[in-house]
């Protein structure tokens, strides 16, 4: 028998006798569990059966309260015991398929014995404490990720430990079965990366724990940075290694850190299913994730009508050019920029000496307290006292306010008249609130006048609720026409612009942002300025619960975003994500490069990592859409082989829905299950979809399309980001459709969404961003390859 059948054979047995401990241990625990829920059902069920419950004297009210306190946490004890057994049974269940990916042999000294470590998702270990797999998270397993055999270093809580890597192993272990076993000197052999990533799409992102590469680990194992910041070229695994990264850091700190205290920020729902499966799978509860615009939603949804980052770009791209576009892209630029922050915050400073607005206290069509009284109060407390502490001040006096005219208001006549259309349950709770208000066992309705002044101060008092409740929120602060002062008086933003120029189109900013807020709408650009302004004038409502927040796309969001984002988590650290060459929205382009981020948390505290490895995709489709893009000569393709991409001309539309309908066939017959037909816009998007569904059947993605499915998807390429599929075709790849130079980073977006296959069709001539000797030797009706 050869060495390598030997060990192969060797490998085999000890993967025979985990699968046999791990189904043992499966075994236990299901019957351990069915014991267990059994036993918390009965105590739950018989509860205050074996509590003594005495009320009679002190000692008996005592006694109990601690029968009470001991039965409680006999329960949560059964309780916490069984939610760890069933996490255990997850693990077990999932570690007897694929019990580990890899193997190290290390010795710490040359007299020492060497080490066998063999890791999977999760450890096991043996009843005398010893490992038989080690978690992947394990500070020993960075050896895997980080060394070849030979002299090697790993970090540990009590310092480096040094020593010898004799050898590094690598499997496919399926149902208990090694599929493949190789030994490799370098991080993670390319055979076993080819295996991965030769697979089909899926509608769940996968994790990649056991093909996690050098420079992936550093991401993941990073705990240093108060910001790290990861540029990643399209398909370079930056998503995959954050959400590792969660799961790494949730192991680590598990005394401290929960996962309901992290926090993603994804760039649409349609991403958040297609992640949510990773940190399950890997034995992690998920983060909480979200999106930007929910949370904008969220603050300022009922007072406004919010345009979305979707209909801001759909709006954009529909434009044709002229002064109307330009304007828009100015003023997206402007208040996207640090330049328009800045203005932000001197203008706050400026409010505590001056030009404070409020709206009136109004009470059915009557003043309370007017504007003039709210302001000649606001500047008569003293100057040495921050804007949002005398908001806070402000709002005591008006309570006040309001209390001393509740009283006034108990003689109107229309009090009396609301008395006597009082029925039965407005008396009760008006006898309940009288009650509570002043009263004890003995008060009643007996006397006539004590009746009429409860009745009175509880209807005064309902009706009143709702401006209190306006009051607290500070909702008298007249912040629309604080921020739109700012577009309507030319001498206020020069004076606050610090000796900036302001844009070119600022006149034609001003008419756009001053009609859409008198229409109450708020552009998506206007939305964080907006909501900036407010918080800084009304106090700043911080979620210091978060400690970890994570950005996807952060090329997508401006300056001012992620500033804010910085004062509302004011004790979280970040991992943001992003490609420059994606940043397909307009207030993206404002960002510049991302290594500008260290501004935010300074340079001390921030790290850049840049991943220029692309995986996704095959070598040749890598090697295409790279030429799309300055800098794309830095990209690296990785060696996994493929058909090059496809270029057809059309000239007719009809001749391009057959065309397309052909392909999708052709593809699902030779198993791509995940196709994407990315069109430009939503409005292409629909148009399309309602012709070829009446050809195959074809599903059609939206802004607010929930779950990422299995079939043919017809979407727009803004909506792609973060995905990838089987094979993808460009419905319409022209110049007339990609002509602009802000499309190009759009249509290298979509072509980067391509896994295996791409085909791009062009109904007329197509675009320059393509490579120039696919454009110049394609003619109408020939494919080229």
């Amino acid at each position: 028998m050869e060495k390598h059948d030997s060990e192969w054979e060797e490998e085999q047995k000890r993967v025979n006798g985990i699968t046999k401990l791990l189904s043992a241990h499966i075994r236990r625990l299901s019957e351990e569990l069915g014991l267990h829920r059994s036993d918390v059902v009965d105590m739950r069920k018989d509860f205050w059966e074996e509590v003594t419950v005495n009320f009679s004297s002190p000692d008996d009210l005592g006694e109990t309260s601690t029968s009470l306190r001991q039965q409680a946490q006999i329960l949560n004890e059964r309780e916490r015991h069984h939610l760890q057994s069933s996490k255990a049974l997850k693990k077990y269940r999932k570690l007897v398929v694929s019990p580990y990916f890899g193997r190290i042999d290390f010795k710490e000294t040359p007299d020492a014995e060497t080490e066998r470590i063999y890791l999977g998702i999760g450890s096991l270990m043996e009843d005398n404490g010893s490992f038989l797999i080690y978690d992947w998270r394990a500070p020993i397993s960075s050896l895997y990720y980080d060394g070849a055999p030979g002299p090697a270093a790993y970090e540990t809580p009590g310092g480096l430990v040094s020593g010898t890597m004799e050898l590094k192993r690598q499997f496919v272990i399926d149902n208990g079965t090694i599929e493949v076993m190789f030994d490799t000197g370098v991080t993670i052999g390319d055979e076993l990366l080819q295996q991965v990533l030769s697979h089909s799409a899926d509608d769940r992102m996968k994790s990649i724990v056991a093909t996690i590469q050098k420079e992936q680990n550093a991401i993941i194992r990073n705990d240093r940075s108060r910001m790290l910041v990861v540029q990643g070229a399209a398909g370079s695994g930056k998503t995959s290694a954050a959400l590792q990264r969660v799961a790494y850091l949730l192991y680590k700190y598990r005394e401290v850190l929960q996962a309901d205290q992290m926090l993603l920020f994804s760039p649409n729902p349609l991403f958040n299913s297609y992640v949510s499966t990773v940190l399950p799978e890997l034995g992690e509860e998920n983060m909480q994730q979200t999106t930007f615009q929910m949370y904008l939603e969220h603050r300022l949804g009922q007072e406004f009508e919010l345009e979305d980052v979707f209909s801001q770009t759909e709006s954009l791209l529909n434009a044709p050019e002229g002064p109307e576009a330009a304007t828009r892209r100015a003023g997206i630029a402007y208040k996207s920029s640090v330049a328009f922050l800045d203005v932000i915050r001197r203008y706050v400073n400026l409010l505590e000496h001056e030009g404070m607005l409020f709206k009136p206290l109004v009470f059915q069509g009557r003043t309370v307290v007017s504007k003039e009284e709210m302001e000649q109060k606001f500047y008569s407390f003293d100057n040495s006292i921050k804007l949002a502490n005398r908001i806070d001040l402000m709002t005591s006096w008006l309570l006040k306010k309001t209390a001393a005219f509740s009283v006034e208001e108990r003689e109107s006549k229309w009090v009396e008249d609301q008395i006597e259309l009082l029925d039965s349950s407005d008396y009760q709770r008006a006898y309940n609130m009288l009650r509570r208000k002043g009263g004890g066992r003995n008060d009643s309705f007996d006397d006539f006048d004590m009746e009429k002044t409860v009745l009175a101060r509880y209807i005064v008092s309902q009706r009143l609720k709702p401006l209190r409740g306006w009051t607290k929120r500070g909702r008298f602060v007249d912040v629309k026409g604080l921020y739109s002062l700012l577009f309507a008086d030319r001498n206020l933003m020069e004076r606050l612009g610090n000796g900036r120029a302001l844009p070119e189109e600022w006149g034609s900013i001003c008419r756009q942002t001053v009609a859409s807020l008198s229409r109450n709408e708020l552009a998506y650009e206007d939305a964080t300025p907006f909501l900036y302004l407010k918080e800084l004038s009304q106090g700043f409502r911080t979620n210091t619960q978060i400690r970890h927040v994570i950005v996807d796309e952060v090329q997508d969001y401006s300056p001012f975003q992620l500033e804010f984002m910085r004062r509302l988590f004011p004790r979280a650290k970040m991992t943001v994500l992003g490609d420059l060459n994606q940043a397909i929205y307009a207030q993206g382009e404002v960002l510049g490069d991302l290594g500008g981020l260290v501004s935010i948390y300074g340079k001390e505290n921030t790290e850049v990592i840049s991943l220029t490895r692309s995986y996704r995709s095959t070598y040749e489709i890598v090697e295409f859409t790279r030429s799309m893009i300055p800098g794309g000569e830095k990209i690296v393709p990785f060696n996994r082989r493929g058909e090059s991409p496809l270029l057809t001309v059309v000239d007719n539309e009809e001749g391009l829905l057959g065309s397309i309908e052909q392909d999708v066939l052709n593809l699902h017959s030779m198993g791509y299950h995940y196709v994407a037909v990315i069109c430009k816009t939503a409005e292409e998007s629909a148009r399309v979809h309602a012709e070829l569904q009446n050809r195959l059947p074809v599903r059609l993605v939206t802004k607010d399309t929930p779950n990422f499915q299995k079939g043919t998807l017809v979407l727009p390429a803004y909506l792609a980001k973060g995905v990838e599929f089987d094979a993808v075709i460009i419905y319409d790849g022209s110049e007339a459709k990609y002509g602009r130079e802000s499309e190009r980073k759009l249509f290298y977006t979509a072509c980067t969404r391509a896994m295996h296959l791409l085909h791009i069709y062009s109904l007329g001539q197509p675009n320059h961003f393509l490579p120039a000797v696919v454009r110049e030797s394609v003619t109408a009706g020939v494919v080229q390859r």
